[in-house]
């Protein structure tokens, strides 16, 4: 396989499996980077807490990168591995009805309340005083967009082992596991796990009002991104649209809410071909 070969794989992989690849790549990592300092005798203690998340809410203050960057870094394989299938699977639900902008705003937003959450937690409750932990894991934005999903389309069903069960029921099964296992032992990924999950159930909820309390997230971190890309020297015209094209741009919209209520009410799996193929087009716009 050529570079070329390579890059339009990459390019043609969903937000949820090119996330699941970063996370593979930033695992596989600190392996590396121990084996070269090793090799050069550099000191590597510490380096990862530099990425790691700090309970210490003073810590954070200097680098609050680490908000975001803790996501990245496992502690294990199977902490990976069981991250990844949920990502892989929550992602191919997600994005039928979804698009990127709406999963990457969800996760990562998910991420940082988590964080958020677990810092606050050791600075507020009295069983943790003295206690400074750092937390790292993909848990918090995987259970946004788990939960997230589960709260928009409650009532849609998916294989579970040997049975299927309903969204909404798996959801809150995770979250009643997360917090009757809070005494027992990484009560710190637990309460972000919860932070999480609050995110995806308030930014489901609201959505179905109407209102995407994500915008700004998504519209700040795209114009931080435009920061670092070159911009061309090109004149752009754009034209208004006729008032036909916003009318054919309404009608579709119009489809479009008509087919979220009936996933809402009856599950993915009650929309006709049709009606699938619209969400498949408009989720590519």
């Amino acid at each position: 396989m050529n570079w070329n070969q390579l890059t339009y794989r990459l390019k043609s992989l969903s937000i949820a499996e090119k996330l699941m690849a970063l996370n593979g790549v930033f695992f596989v990592l600190p392996f590396v980077l121990q084996t070269i300092f090793y090799l050069f005798e550099l000191p590597i203690s510490g380096l990862l807490s530099w990425f790691q998340l700090s309970a210490d809410a003073e810590l954070l203050l200097f680098r609050p990168w680490t908000l975001i960057s803790y996501s990245f870094l496992h502690s294990g394989f199977f902490h990976l591995f069981w991250n990844m299938i949920l990502l892989y699977y929550t992602g191919q639900l997600f994005l039928n009805l979804f698009p990127a902008r709406t999963f990457t705003n969800v996760y990562f937003m998910g991420v940082v309340l988590g964080g958020v959450l677990f810092v606050v937690s050791y600075a507020l409750f009295p069983v943790f005083q003295g206690m400074r932990p750092y937390m790292v894991g993909a848990s918090a934005g995987v259970m946004a967009t788990f939960v997230f999903i589960s709260t928009y389309t409650p009532n849609q069903e998916v294989r579970f082992f040997f049975f299927n069960v309903k969204l909404k029921y798996l959801a809150m099964s995770f979250v009643f596991l997360d917090v009757i296992q809070i005494p027992n032992g990484n009560a710190g990924g637990h309460l972000a796990h919860l932070g999480g999950a609050y995110l995806g159930f308030l930014y489901a909820s609201q959505l179905q009002k109407g209102r995407d309390i994500g915008s700004s997230w998504g519209a700040f971190w795209e114009r931080f991104g435009k920061m670092f890309q070159s911009r061309p020297n090109l004149k752009k015209v754009y034209k208004n649209p006729t008032p036909k094209t916003r009318k054919t741009a309404s009608v579709n919209q119009q489809k479009i809410d008509t087919i979220l209520d009936k996933i809402s009410t009856s599950g993915y799996d009650s929309l006709t071909k049709e009606e699938k193929d619209i969400l498949f087009q408009a989720g590519k716009e």
